[in-house]
Formats: structure tokens, C-alpha cells, sequence
């Protein structure tokens, strides 16, 4: 990698970056001014009044990068359209909280545009010899992907710091494996101006935070780590295909638990609990932050392993994530992530 290009990677980081990190105190006062804040309660950890909107300054240091650094196209037009939508209606709930069927029609606008507009789908897949084209299904499959990314780092937002660092990893282990397939694409240059601006972000969200993301802040991170995916693997091997999806495996695995642990206690599958994974650390007597840094270093294991495989080097990539499915299994079956290991008990102590 040369010196124009090493320039060119720490400018979009760097200048994102201090662009938010100046913006988020103004952010805040327009945020407690027009009561954007979130009230201590509920499911609710923190204990103290704080604004949101967090993911408003995210957004406009996107913008920056991408005006300095992007080029223009349809694809960024619709990328842009449907970014504005996701902003938009989560700058709305997190003012008047709209609740989950504005939110989910809003996400599936952004999606809507991106997969029509921007043309950005998944079209077909090479799978272990096999050829499969999607076809008609591309359009479904991919406004589900997206929207399901989106959720998933919406739901893991339950502690300061978690949502901006896993989506900062994530942004960095695309930037890398970027790099290395000597890729310089938009892929290449959003994911740079988003680890920038979520870094930025975590200045001030990271335990004790003085701003939260919001619903516009989450929800804004999980569509751009959709569209960054869809960049860098348009038409994609199964491989190619499952690296983001590793990637993301901390919030993925959390939303597909929450999604068994309600149908099996037969909750609506979207209202909120605390048996989240972050809360399941919390619960065994670890701080925010020691939780926040354990789900960290995992999900960094999993990218490591990720950038290891693209590196040729297969095999540890492989003995890496079998550890950590392993890990994963013996979490799952002692903590109450899924089961409720208590009512459990008590009902085979009742069949005895």
C-alpha cells in the first residue's frame, strides 16, 4: 500500500472523525431543547436523563466523507435516499416515539429504494459447485437482509458504546478486507467515513455517555453496514456472502435469540425484554463497561477470524470460529439468553 493511499484512508477517517466529535455538543442542546431524551426506567439501564439524536452527527460525517472522498451515481443517489428516509423517521421516534410499525415501514422504504433505485441486489450465489440466480427472489432477499441488518443493531443497543463499537468493527474488518482484495470502491470508501464518524460518536458514548445514538443512530448504522455489504459483494460466492454475516455475529445471534426466547414464552416477537446478551453479562455481576469490552473482544475474534480467512490462512480461521461457536453453545445453555433454565427446573421437578 502506498503513501497516497495510507493518506487517502487516514483522511477518511480522520477528517469524519473530528467533524463529530465538534458537532455532537450542539447536537446535544438541539436534542434536550426539543426534549429528544431518554428517560431513566423501564428496560432502561442508565440513571440519568440523557439526550438523544447521537446518530444525527453520524450521519452529517458520512456526508462530509462522502462529498470529499465518494464519487457520484445512482447507486450513491439511492444509498443516499434511502439513508435520509432511516434518519428521518428516527429523528421522528425519537422526539414522539412512533412505535414499531412506523419504524418497520420506514426501514422498508430505505430498502425499497436502495434494491429499486440504487439497483443494489443480491442476484445469484456459487455454492459448493452449485450455480443458484435468485431471479425474482433477489428483491425480497434483499430488502430482508437489509432490513434484518438493520434491526439487529438496533436490538443490541442496549448499553453505552455497544451499537457504535460493534458497527466500527464491522466498518473496519470490510476496510481491511477491502485492502487487501485491492479494492477502492465505494464499499471501500464508505466504510472508512463510517468508522470514522462512529468513532467520533463513541467519544462521547462510551460508558458513561453523555449522548445516545437513538433510534436514528442505530438504525442508521445498521443500514449502512447492509449497503457496505452489498457494495463489496454484488454478485457473491457463498463465501463472500457469509463473511459479513460472521462479522456481524455478536447482534445477529442476539436477535435470533430474542426471537426463540419470545416465540418459546409466547411474547409478541418484537416487544422489548431484558434477557438481552449484554444483559445476561449485567446480570452476572460485570459493569457496563466490562460488559461492553467482553462483547467487544468477541466480536473482534470473530472479525479476526474473518480477515484470516481472506488471508488464505483457512485453517486458523476455522479453528477460531469453532472455538467461539463452542463458546457460544456452553453461553447459551447457562444463562437464560434462550431458556428460562429456572422455570425449566422447576417443571422436571414437578414431573419427577
Amino acid at each position: 500500500m502506498n503513501q497516497e493511499m495510507i493518506l487517502k484512508i487516514a483522511g477518511m477517517i480522520l477528517i469524519p472523525f473530528i467533524f463529530v466529535v465538534l458537532l455532537i455538543p450542539m447536537i446535544k442542546k438541539i436534542a434536550i431543547k426539543i426534549n429528544a431524551v431518554d428517560v431513566p426506567g423501564g428496560r432502561h439501564i442508565h440513571k440519568k436523563t440523557t439526550p438523544k439524536l447521537g446518530g444525527l452527527a453520524i450521519f452529517f460525517g458520512f456526508l462530509l466523507g462522502y462529498m470529499i472522498f465518494g464519487t457520484h451515481s445512482s447507486i450513491m443517489n439511492g444509498i443516499l435516499i434511502g439513508s435520509f428516509i432511516i434518519i428521518l423517521i428516527g429523528v421522528i421516534d425519537d422526539i414522539t416515539e412512533l412505535g414499531a410499525l412506523p419504524q418497520f415501514i420506514g426501514q422498508l422504504a430505505s430498502a425499497c429504494v436502495v434494491v429499486f433505485y440504487g439497483g443494489l441486489l443480491i442476484k445469484d450465489v456459487n455454492a459448493f459447485g452449485l450455480y443458484i440466480d435468485f431471479s425474482i427472489l433477489s428483491y425480497p432477499l434483499t430488502i430482508f437482509f437489509i432490513v434484518g441488518c438493520i434491526n439487529c443493531i438496533n436490538l443490541i443497543d442496549g448499553l453505552d458504546g455497544l451499537s457504535g463499537g460493534i458497527s466500527s468493527i464491522y466498518y473496519l474488518t470490510i476496510g481491511i478486507i477491502a485492502i487487501i482484495q485491492g479494492k477502492t470502491g465505494l464499499d471501500f470508501v464508505l466504510a472508512f467515513t463510517m468508522l470514522g464518524s462512529t468513532l467520533g460518536f463513541l467519544v462521547y458514548n462510551f460508558n458513561p455517555a453523555s449522548i445516545f445514538a437513538g433510534d436514528c443512530g442505530s438504525n442508521f448504522m445498521g443500514f449502512m453496514i447492509a449497503v457496505i455489504a452489498l457494495l463489496g459483494f454484488k454478485n457473491v460466492t457463498m463465501t463472500s456472502f457469509i463473511i459479513p454475516l460472521i462479522i456481524l455475529a455478536i447482534p445477529i445471534l442476539d436477535t435470533l435469540f430474542a426471537l426463540i426466547r419470545r416465540f418459546l414464552k409466547k411474547q409478541p416477537l418484537f416487544e422489548g425484554d431484558k434477557f438481552h446478551l449484554h444483559h445476561q453479562f449485567l446480570n452476572r455481576n460485570f459493569t457496563t463497561k466490562q460488559t461492553v469490552l467482553i462483547i467487544y473482544v468477541i466480536d473482534a475474534l470473530f472479525a479476526f477470524a474473518s480477515i484470516l480467512y481472506f488471508l488464505n490462512d483457512k485453517e486458523v480461521g476455522y479453528v477460531i470460529y469453532s472455538i467461539l461457536l463452542i463458546l457460544v453453545v456452553i453461553f447459551v445453555l447457562k444463562t437464560n439468553i434462550v431458556f428460562d433454565r429456572e422455570l425449566i427446573k422447576q417443571k422436571f421437578k414437578k414431573s419427577k
